[in-house]
C-alpha cells in the first residue's frame, strides 16, 4: 500500500531533516541520508538517524518517501533534481515557506502528482544534526499544503510520515499557511531579534539585572542569520505587514510614553488598550492539548545549582499524584541555586506546596 513507508530518504541532515529520520527510526523505516555536508550528514548516522544514501546501488522507485529538507528557495530545485533520477515514489518538503516553492515547482516542470507540500510546526533555538530530537514533532501540528493535482497516494504517503513522526495533520492552503506562519513564528522572531539587539549595546548594569523576562521575550532569537534571512526572504510580503502592523502599535506606545513623561495623564488610555490587548492574544494561544489554554497556578521552589535536585523535586511530585504541566527556572545570578516554577493544576497547588515544606523545600 502506497501509506505504507519502508524506506524514506532524507534529502537535508539539519535539525528537522534528522529529527523526522530519528523518529522514523524509531519505527524500524529505513532510512537514507544526503547532503552537501559530509560532515553533517555522518553526524546524523552516528546518531542513530540512518545511513548514508548512494543512489547507484539503489534502483529507481524503490524508496517510498523522498522528504526534502533544504532552505525554502532550493526546494523546487531538489525536488526537480530528485524526481529526474526517479529517487522516490512520492516527494515532500518540510520548508516552513510554502506558496513560494509550490510555483517554483510548477515553472521548473515539477510532477505535482507525487508532491505535497508540508512543513512540522517545531523546531529549536539550536540547528544542525546535534540538535535533532526523535521526540521533536509529538503532538505538534503538522500543516499539509496539497496542490489540487497531488494524487491520493501521494497524500497518503505524508499523512503516514506524519503519523510516524507522532504529528497532527492540518491540511491549510499554502498562501493561508505562509499568513498565518508569519503571524506566530516569522514576525515574532524578527521582533525577538529587535528586541535582543538592543542588548548589544546595553551596559554591565543592565545586563547584570536582566531577569526571565527578557530572557523569555528574546530566546528565539539566537537562531542561526542565515537560515532565518531564507526563511524571512521566501515569505517577505506576509512578514512585513506583521511587523508594520506592530510597528504602528509601538509607535502609538512611544508617543503615549512621551506625552506621560510631558505630564499627560489622558496618554495611559492608549498604552492601556495595547496592554489589554496584548492579554487577549496571549489568552487566545492554544494549550498543550490544543484548545484555550487553562489556567494554571505556579508553584515556585527554591532549587540548589546541583546534580540530581530537578529529579528529586520532580519525585515529590509523584509521591503526591501531582501532574506538572510546566516547568521554568531561573537562574539566581551569582549564586548557586534558582527558582523552579511548576505549573499545576488550580486544586493541586496547595496539596504540592505543603508536601514540599513537609519535605524540607523551601516554597516561598
Amino acid at each position: 500500500m502506497a501509506s505504507e513507508l519502508r524506506t524514506v530518504l532524507v534529502v537535508g541532515t539539519g535539525l528537522i531533516g534528522t529529527s523526522a529520520a530519528l523518529a522514523l527510526r524509531k519505527h524500524d523505516v529505513r532510512v537514507l541520508l544526503a547532503d552537501r555536508d559530509a560532515a553533517a550528514v555522518r553526524l546524523a548516522r552516528e546518531l542513530g538517524a540512518g545511513e548514508e544514501w548512494e543512489p547507484e546501488r539503489l534502483p529507481a522507485g524503490q524508496v517510498d518517501l523522498a522528504v526534502i529538507a533544504v532552505p525554502p528557495a532550493h526546494v523546487a530545485d531538489e525536488l526537480l533534481k530528485l524526481q529526474s533520477s526517479g529517487a522516490a515514489r512520492f516527494y515532500t518538503d518540510v520548508a516552513s515557506v510554502k506558496a513560494e516553492p509550490i510555483r517554483m515547482a510548477a515553472r521548473l516542470g515539477c510532477d505535482l502528482t507525487t508532491y505535497v507540500a508540508s512543513h512540522p510546526l517545531a523546531g529549536r533555538e539550536k540547528s544542525g544534526p546535534g540538535a535533532a530530537r526523535a521526540d521533536l514533532f509529538l503532538g505538534r501540528p503538522w500543516a499539509l499544503c496539497p496542490t489540487g493535482e497531488a494524487a491520493d497516494d501521494a497524500r497518503a504517503a505524508v499523512l503516514k510520515l506524519v503519523e510516524l513522526c507522532g504529528a497532527n495533520p492540518v491540511e491549510v492552503g499554502a498562501e493561508e499557511h505562509d499568513r498565518a506562519v508569519a503571524v506566530v513564528s516569522h514576525a515574532p522572531h524578527v521582533a525577538a531579534s529587535a528586541v535582543a539587539a538592543r542588548l548589544a549595546d546595553a551596559t554591565e548594569v543592565a545586563l547584570g539585572l536582566a531577569g526571565q523576562g527578557v530572557r523569555d521575550v528574546t530566546r528565539i532569537a539566537g537562531g542561526d542569520p542565515g537560515l532565518w534571512l531564507g526563511i524571512l526572504s521566501g515569505n517577505a510580503t506576509p512578514v512585513a505587514e506583521v511587523l508594520e502592523a506592530v510597528s504602528r502599535d509601538l509607535a502609538e506606545a512611544a508617543t503615549a510614553l512621551r506625552s506621560l513623561a510631558e505630564g499627560d495623564g489622558t496618554a495611559s488610555g492608549d498604552l492601556t488598550q495595547l496592554l489589554k490587548r496584548g492579554v487577549a492574544g496571549h489568552g487566545r494561544i492554544p494549550g498543550k492539548h490544543g484548545g484555550p489554554a487553562p489556567a494554571y497556578v505556579v508553584v515556585q521552589v527554591v532549587i540548589g545549582d546541583r546534580p540530581g535536585q530537578l529529579a528529586r523535586l520532580f519525585q515529590v511530585c509523584d509521591e503526591v499524584g501531582v501532574n506538572v504541566e510546566d516547568v521554568r527556572l531561573e537562574h539566581a545570578p551569582g549564586l548557586p541555586l534558582g527558582i523552579a516554577e511548576l505549573w499545576v493544576q488550580p486544586d493541586a497547588a496547595s496539596p504540592l506546596a505543603d508536601a514540599l515544606r513537609e519535605r524540607g523545600w523551601q516554597v516561598p
